[in-house]
């Protein structure tokens, strides 16, 4: 079934797009939850109608997506954690604490955009990849530290 797209889909493509999907993912999910369109002559011409401005918004998200990298690259999160024997943390690292770190940094992240593949367990500075827009990633350095122990560098960003 062929559907144009409302808004950008990671898994499917951007806003304004003419995709091919099964009927049953259309039917059930994309159109009832307003993501999507069926084709047909009225929704080909408002689609026609609305191009410029679905251009307008893609730069907007593009360069916003652009700021947001490099700003992340230039960052590093400092997390302090109680630490046992051999350096190693009591419990884990995750996507929350580095959103919440984040966060008080004044950057603000979907804790669903840090993708890391399993939580981090040791101290030290990790690298850890994060989708800032639709097939867009950049890098953030991530250092733990034991806890009580931060020193002027560690906190430096």
């Amino acid at each position: 079934m062929e559907i144009i797209l409302k808004e950008t889909i990671d898994t499917l493509g951007l806003e304004g797009d003419l995709v091919k999907v099964k009927p049953g993912y259309a039917r059930n999910y994309l159109i009832p939850q307003q993501k999507a369109v069926a084709v047909n002559k009225a929704a080909l011409a408002r689609l026609k109608h609305e191009q410029q401005a679905i251009t307008k918004r893609r730069e907007t998200d593009q360069k916003n997506a652009e700021a947001l990298a490099a700003q992340l690259e230039t960052k590093t999160v400092t997390i302090s954690r109680r630490v046992g024997g051999e350096n190693r943390l009591f419990g884990s690292v995750g996507t929350k604490d580095i959103a919440d770190q984040l966060a008080e940094n004044g950057v603000t992240l979907d804790r669903r955009s840090i993708l890391l593949p399993e939580p981090i367990k040791n101290i030290g500075e990790t690298t850890v990849t994060v989708k800032v827009g639709y097939q867009m990633t950049t890098s953030l350095t991530v250092l733990i530290v034991p806890e009580g122990k931060e020193s002027d560098t560690a906190k430096k960003e």
